[in-house]
């Protein structure tokens, strides 16, 4: 038994010792080991131990390096993202036209959203605000916190003639959303613990022709059958009680009391809120 303590307080020594002699980057999802060779404006080029071959990771998705030396470099391009928990935090999603901003960031789903005017006198600026405000609720919903604009149709009012209709202010906005950090597949398992029945607190849901989403208590049984991960994304296979079109769901947020669902149907798109 002493043999057995003391070999393991060996090993232990001797990873903290070589752990120390090597730099350290710290990511969103996890913590490399490695020789770091060159810090560039795009990224962070490494090797593993005992390897040649370089590798490389977005900025955006690099925290910090801890140096072997133990000079600390922190990367503000992961930290300046708003963290966003809740759909009621969707002004914390970020909306930009620069591609290299979600470069290394895990890619949740396309987004879309039309905003028009009421009348031919309606505010330009508004309506596109309201259409602006809708693509952030729908990525919140996704579980993303940054939008990748990649098309935005703005259009004012038009007067009428004798030949052709009038037209109000419309705004129409496509986009690609993004997230910085997803829930962890080994800790969901962790507080899921085996269980397959729970029960659900409330529901999100986001209309296409809607201008805001509307949020309801939630009553209904889900069920897991299994659980996977789709290159980083955790997918659900399970059913909703009531839902027969659909069997899989998207985790999109993990709490230490609740979990978070999202699917969607047609133009419509649903969060829900279960309890662990």
């Amino acid at each position: 038994m002493k043999k057995i303590l003391l070999l393991c307080c060996t090993l232990f020594v001797y990873s903290l010792n070589s752990f120390a002699q090597m730099d350290t980057i710290y990511s969103n999802n996890q913590k490399i080991a490695c020789s770091v060779k060159e810090v560039t404006e795009e990224g962070v080029k490494f090797s593993h131990p005992n390897e040649d071959l370089v590798n490389s990771v977005y900025k955006n998705s690099v925290q910090k390096i801890v140096f072997k030396s133990g000079r600390v470099q922190v990367f503000t391009e992961a930290s300046s993202f708003k963290a966003v928990t809740d759909v009621r935090e969707f002004d914390n999603v970020t909306v930009t036209a620069v591609e290299s901003e979600v470069k290394g960031l895990y890619k949740i789903g396309d987004v879309s959203s039309k905003a028009k005017g009421t009348t031919g006198f309606s505010n330009q600026e508004r309506v596109k605000d309201r259409a602006y405000r809708k693509l952030k609720i729908q990525a919140a919903m996704m579980g993303a916190n940054i939008v990748y604009l990649t098309n935005q149709r703005t259009e004012g009012n038009k007067a009428g003639g004798y030949f052709q209709a009038g037209s109000t202010a419309e705004t129409n906005l496509t986009g690609v959303s993004y997230s910085n950090v997803v829930p962890s597949l080994a800790d969901f398992k962790k507080l899921v613990n085996g269980r397959t029945d729970f029960a659900t607190i409330n529901e999100y849901r986001l209309g296409g022709s809607s201008s805001d989403y509307s949020l309801k208590e939630l009553t209904k049984n889900f069920f897991i059958a299994n659980i996977r991960n789709d290159n980083g994304i955790i997918t659900i296979e399970g059913e909703l009680e009531g839902l027969t079109d659909f069997n899989q769901f998207r985790l999109v947020g993990v709490s230490t009391d609740h979990f978070n669902i999202f699917y969607r149907d047609k133009s419509t798109v649903y969060n829900i809120s279960v309890k662990f």
